[in-house]
């Protein structure tokens, strides 16, 4: 009997921008540690999306630092400075030669930035609290005006972003970094207007989302789209928890984004917090917003049933973040019929083959049960 996977092969319409998708696949931004010294995308980083490049309707890069403070993985490219527009251009270039659309991920790593990295060796985060695992740094607290200049290059970030040719850009509001930690209560211990109650924890969240569609509004003579990525819990006590990410989620819901992509290690895991509530985050999250919000749903996703299963659970879109380091011709695969030819464990024989630049190439193959590997 043949399966029918039309629901992932048809075409999906952000609400906002009105831009339309021929499929409901996302690459999911993968961070390469491959770019230039000088924050530009190297050309082993362009090949490894043009390898990638037929493999979704959307197409997310990895994450782009908004200021040098920001900077959060070796290798990292930026979108800080109107210098790096010609990086940039050849980056959306890349992602949209095959028709596919182009997302810029935005991105400030506050906390969770190596001290190396970032000038004055000094990380940025909303409090000086340091993250929980061995050897962290406890981060400075910003300063107002440190805030409000953060929020305004988050726009201009934006702003290149459109100059540069990408279709859309991803604020990144999840995965630890300096956005989710303004809304978590175990980094964010301030007591004026950025911090305290929940809603004020949304404060600075919400500036820059804020301050993104301004931009975007201004800088823009064409359709764009304008998502959000969210962390759903965190371990940590205090943590945000699922009732905090719903009530964040029901105001992002208000402010006419095209989509929130929920991140998880496994779409179909059980809640961080509470083992017993084993409810996909993604499909809470569509329950409450996903009438207004399209919701995109990430996390160990390798075959075509797999992500049939997502879109099952009434998520729009389904993103592939480690399949397709796996299998670049994933989507090809899928509407060809070649089901039994796509490849889910990491042939680590076949680097050049799947165009993985090196310094990603060595995380990947070092990085413990993260990705199943093919010897």
């Amino acid at each position: 009997m043949n399966e029918d996977f039309s629901k992932l092969l048809s075409p999906f319409q952000f609400p906002v921008s009105g831009i339309q998708v021929d499929n409901r696949i996302v690459m999911a931004p993968m961070t390469t540690f491959s770019g230039n010294e000088d924050g530009t995308v190297s050309d082993d980083e362009l090949s490894y999306y043009k390898e990638r490049n037929r493999g979704a309707g959307l197409l997310i890069s990895a994450c782009a630092y908004v200021t040098p403070q920001g900077k959060a993985f070796p290798g990292q490219f930026s979108a800080y400075s109107d210098d790096m527009l010609p990086s940039l251009k050849r980056l959306a270039a890349a992602l949209k030669e095959n028709g596919g659309k182009a997302v810029l991920q935005i991105h400030h790593g506050g906390r969770m930035c190596p001290p190396e990295l970032v000038p004055g060796s000094e990380p940025l985060s909303a409090s000086a609290v340091a993250p929980v695992r061995e050897g962290a740094v406890t981060p400075r607290e910003m300063t107002e005006l440190e805030i409000e200049e953060t929020i305004a290059a988050y726009g201009e970030a934006a702003r290149r972003a459109v100059e540069a040719g990408f279709d859309g850009v991803e604020i990144h509001g999840a995965n630890t970094y300096l956005i989710q930690q303004f809304f978590s209560p175990h980094s964010n211990r301030r007591t004026d207007k950025w911090g305290g109650s929940l809603e004020k924890r949304m404060t600075f969240p919400l500036a820059v989302v804020d301050a993104v569609k301004a931009a975007v509004k201004k800088a823009s003579d064409r359709p764009f789209i304008i998502g959000y990525r969210i962390s759903p819990e965190e371990l940590e006590n205090p943590g945000i928890t699922m009732n905090d990410t719903l009530a964040l989620a029901e105001v992002l819901s208000e402010k006419e984004l095209d989509y929130l992509h929920v991140s998880t290690m496994n779409f179909f895991g059980a809640s961080l917090r509470d083992a017993a509530d084993a409810t996909p985050r993604a499909q809470l999250i569509y329950d409450k917003v996903g009438h207004k919000l399209p919701v995109i749903g990430v996390g160990g996703v390798s075959t075509p049933q797999q992500a049939d299963m997502v879109l099952g659970t009434g998520v729009q879109l389904v993103a592939l973040g480690r399949e397709l380091l796996i299998e670049p011709r994933w989507l090809e695969k899928l509407k060809n019929g070649q089901l039994d030819s796509i490849e889910t464990a990491l042939d680590v024989h076949n680097q050049s083959g799947l165009h993985i630049p090196t310094p990603m190439w060595n995380s990947l193959l070092t990085r413990t049960g993260w990705l199943p590997l093919k010897e």
